[in-house]
C-alpha cells in the first residue's frame, strides 16, 4: 500500500517500528500458547500435579526448610522450563516443518526479533502459570519470603531468556520429530535429576557438581534461595546469565527458517 506525503507524492510504506513488530509477534505467540490444550497440560497441568504430589508426601528430600515452600519454588522453576523450553522448542520445530518460519524469514522481524517475541510471549503465559500455581500453593500453606522477590524476578527473567534461547537452538536446528523426542526427554531428565525440583546438593558426587552448572539447577536453586531464604542468589544469576548469553548467541546464528 502506498502513502501520500505532505507534498502529494506517493511512496512505499516502510516496515513498522521494531518494537511494534516484536510486540505484535509476541501477542500472536502468547495467544497460540494459551489456546493450545496440550501446551496448557505441560505448562500448567503437570507442574500443578508435581506441586500437589510433593506437598502431600515426604519423599524425596527437598532440603532444609518448609516442604511446601521448597516444593513451590521448584515447581515454579519447572513451569518456566515447561513453557520457555519444552513448549517453545516443539513449536519451533513444527513451525519450520509447516513453513511458518520460512514466511517469517521474509519479514523484517529477523532472528533476534523472533527470539525476543517468543521470550515476551513466555512471560505473558508465566503470569497465568504463576497465578494458578501460586494460589494453589498458598492454599497448601506456601509463604514466600518478601525479601527474596527482587532476586526471584531476576532469576525468572534470566531463566526465561536462557531456556527460550536453548529452545530456539534445538527447535531451530533439528527436525521436528527429533525436537519432539528430545524436548520431552530433557523435560523429564531435568525435572528428575537436573536440580529443578530436587536441589543439586541432594545428589551424590560428582553429579551434584555437574548439576550445579546446569541452567535448570541455577533456576531451581535460585528461586529456592530467593523465595525460601530471602537471599539474592548471585551465583545462580551468574550461571543463568552465561547460559542466556551463550545460547542466545548460538541460536541467533544457527536458527534455520526452514528444514
Amino acid at each position: 500500500m502506498n502513502d501520500v506525503d505532505a507534498t502529494g507524492r506517493t511512496g512505499q510504506r516502510g516496515p513498522a517500528p521494531a518494537a511494534r513488530r516484536v510486540i505484535a509477534q509476541a501477542g500472536f505467540e502468547a495467544r497460540g500458547l494459551l489456546s493450545h490444550g496440550e501446551q496448557l497440560l505441560v505448562s500448567v497441568g503437570l507442574p500443578l500435579m508435581a506441586l500437589i504430589a510433593l506437598a502431600i508426601t515426604d519423599a524425596p528430600s527437598l532440603g532444609t526448610g518448609e516442604r511446601i515452600d521448597l516444593a513451590t519454588a521448584g515447581v515454579l522453576a519447572l513451569a518456566i522450563i515447561s513453557t520457555a523450553f519444552t513448549g517453545q522448542a516443539i513449536l519451533l520445530g513444527f513451525e519450520r516443518r509447516w513453513g511458518v518460519l520460512r514466511m517469517l524469514g521474509t519479514t523484517p522481524l529477523g532472528r533476534d526479533g523472533l527470539l525476543l517475541a517468543k521470550a515476551l510471549s513466555v512471560f505473558a503465559v508465566l503470569v497465568v502459570q504463576f497465578l494458578v500455581l501460586g494460589l494453589v500453593a498458598a492454599f497448601l500453606g506456601w509463604r514466600p519470603d518478601p525479601a527474596g522477590i527482587p532476586g526471584a524476578i531476576v532469576v525468572t527473567v534470566l531463566g526465561v531468556l536462557a531456556f527460550v534461547s536453548l529452545a530456539a537452538l534445538v527447535g531451530g536446528t533439528l527436525r521436528a520429530e527429533a525436537v519432539l523426542a528430545l524436548a520431552n526427554l530433557l523435560w523429564i531428565v531435568l525435572a528428575a535429576a537436573g536440580g529443578v525440583l530436587i536441589p543439586a546438593d541432594r545428589f551424590r558426587e560428582p553429579w551434584n557438581t555437574i548439576v550445579s552448572f546446569l541452567p535448570s539447577s541455577a533456576l531451581g536453586d535460585g528461586l529456592r534461595a530467593a523465595l525460601v531464604n530471602g537471599a539474592f542468589p548471585t551465583g545462580d544469576i551468574l550461571v543463568l546469565g552465561v547460559w542466556a548469553a551463550v545460547t542466545g548467541l548460538l541460536a541467533s546464528r544457527l536458527l534455520r527458517w526452514s528444514d
